[in-house]
């Protein structure tokens, strides 16, 4: 469990490391610009790491479905070269990804404005700078998006459907809320990754810019941030840290309405 949340949490940063620093950098900046080679190299690691984080939220939700559903069985079923063999997969299947992404967006005609009217590479400001009809790239991009995204969510489906039903049948309160423990995590993960991927891409090119905008920085940049903290809730330090936190708030706000009534 520990290993694919490694790779999970590399992923993280390392898309988070492509877009931040160049955003950033622009914010301070007056000249805002990007070589090409910049531009594709930025694309081309972002989707990598986006489509290999998809694919690792998959293995995650397979590798908690064997844990509450197989007790038994999962140091056979998920064994160190099947974890190996899983994560290798998803890297693998990112990289290609990546390269039809970036042959699609890339691979136009580009002989107008150079203007991207966004804070980084991303394909659909991209490919409104081609001089050539781009219809097809969307139509191949789209796809294979909806491939990616659509079937590694109905994994994580399917897998808690039977987690779900495997907690339900279970007569202790404890081992119910220890499973939904062990899932929660993940679930607050899947959530705000996939609303913000599916709300970008499964859509034909967006007119509201904006809002591309806001989702692009909310899983480029708040999401990653989001995710440590997410996980970390599992630890006790960090639930006694929290509970005294919201003692403090209590304890200070009933001082500060003993003192306003006082006067």
């Amino acid at each position: 469990m520990y290993f694919f949340l490694t790779h999970f949490s590399f992923t993280d940063v390392c898309y988070s490391t492509v877009i931040s620093p160049e955003m950033l950098a622009d914010l301070l900046s007056e000249n805002k610009t990007i070589s090409f080679a910049g531009c594709v190299t930025q694309f081309h690691s972002f989707a990598f790491f986006v489509t290999a984080e998809c694919h690792l939220l998959a293995v995650m939700a397979y590798d908690r479905h064997v844990a509450i559903c197989n007790p038994l069985l999962y140091a056979t079923v998920i064994s160190s070269r099947v974890c190996r063999q899983l994560v290798a997969s998803s890297y693998l299947i990112a990289f290609l990804s990546a390269v039809i992404y970036t042959a699609c967006t890339f691979g136009c005609s580009f002989c107008g404005p150079n203007q991207i009217n966004h804070f980084f590479c991303n394909a659909s400001p991209v490919l409104k700078l081609a001089c050539s009809d781009t219809h097809s790239n969307e139509m191949v991009i789209f796809a294979f998006v909806a491939i990616n995204a659509v079937g590694t969510s109905v994994i994580i489906l399917l897998s808690y459907i039977c987690i779900l039903r495997t907690v339900l049948r279970m007569r202790s309160a404890w081992s119910r809320s220890r499973a939904f423990n062990t899932c929660a995590s993940h679930l607050i993960a899947v959530s705000l990754f996939y609303g913000t991927i599916f709300f970008m891409y499964l859509q034909p090119a967006s007119s509201h810019s904006s809002l591309d905008k806001v989702a692009s920085i909310f899983y480029a940049v708040v999401t990653p941030m989001l995710n440590p903290f997410i996980y970390s809730l599992k630890n006790k330090e960090v639930k006694h840290a929290l509970v005294k936190c919201r003692r403090r708030m209590l304890n200070l706000g009933q001082h500060k309405r003993a003192v306003s009534a006082r006067k």
